[in-house]
């Protein structure tokens, strides 16, 4: 078999980054379907992301390990995307663009910003390839479900931003700035109506509680309240960012 190319490479590592840790094997549909599209087998797909998973530094050090096979090309392509999210974002959502052309290509989560034709501007691609990255990995590491209520429900699924996409360009694209919330969480959490503690324990607002007693508010936020949100699989939240994000919201979350 010939060596991956570099295209089949970011849509691997692409794939890596939306994928628990536990459906890392040859019958995850996802896997099966990138195996059909860059013409190898589910078996060496697999493979390939468990090798990413033996160079993921975050993953290493809570005890995560993956396979001890990785190429030098694993290395080098891992080594110019680590750390550079909003990058690879970009670049591997084009891979899978190329790849795509002639194939049915992967069933993947609809795009948040729809492309406008010939017409789309390179800033437009842009906000949309990260948009697109980011939603699938974050969504994706969290099992399609809200960490606070088990919403399984996709249409009521977002991919929030920890910190917001307008205060930091380094991380908009970054999944361990993301949290998979169901819509009305999503909206709280995005005007600081709640936050998260170190241990990610829900923390509600001043604000919030300014309109108490209310029985819609007992049944979803209060209840929550001081409940740690259950952790994704793969790209745990970053704790410098929710520190962040209740930095940046503490007075607007207390007007």
């Amino acid at each position: 078999m010939a060596n991956w190319t570099r295209d089949q490479l970011l849509a691997a590592l692409n794939l890596y980054h939306r994928t628990p840790f536990g459906r890392q094997h040859k019958t995850h549909l996802p896997i099966v379907e990138l195996a059909a599209l860059i013409g190898r087998t589910p078996s060496a797909v697999a493979m390939k992301l468990n090798n990413f998973t033996s160079l993921d530094e975050a993953e290493l050090e809570r005890g995560v390990v993956g396979l001890s096979g990785a190429s030098h090309a694993d290395r080098e392509i891992w080594a110019e995307f680590d750390g550079r999210m909003n990058e690879l974002a970009e670049e591997s959502e084009a891979a899978l663009e190329r790849l795509s052309k002639t194939e049915d290509g992967l069933k993947m989560e609809k795009d948040p910003v729809p492309p406008n034709g010939p017409s789309e501007s390179t800033a437009t691609v842009k906000v949309r390839r990260q948009q697109t990255f980011f939603r699938n990995a974050v969504l994706g590491s969290y099992g399609f479900r809200c960490c606070i209520t088990g919403n399984p429900v996709p249409e009521l699924l977002r991919a929030s931003h920890i910190v917001p996409w307008s205060q930091s360009e380094a991380h908009r694209a970054n999944p361990r700035n993301g949290l998979c919330l169901a819509a009305t969480f999503d909206a709280a959490f995005d005007r600081g109506l709640f936050t998260l503690d170190d241990s990610c324990r829900i923390i509600l607002s001043p604000r919030l509680k300014h309109f108490l007693p209310n029985p819609e508010l007992e049944r979803s936020f209060v209840e929550a309240e001081g409940r740690r949100i259950t952790f994704p699989d793969k790209n745990l939240p970053d704790l410098q960012l929710l520190a962040e994000h209740r930095k940046i919201f503490a007075t607007s979350s207390n007007a």
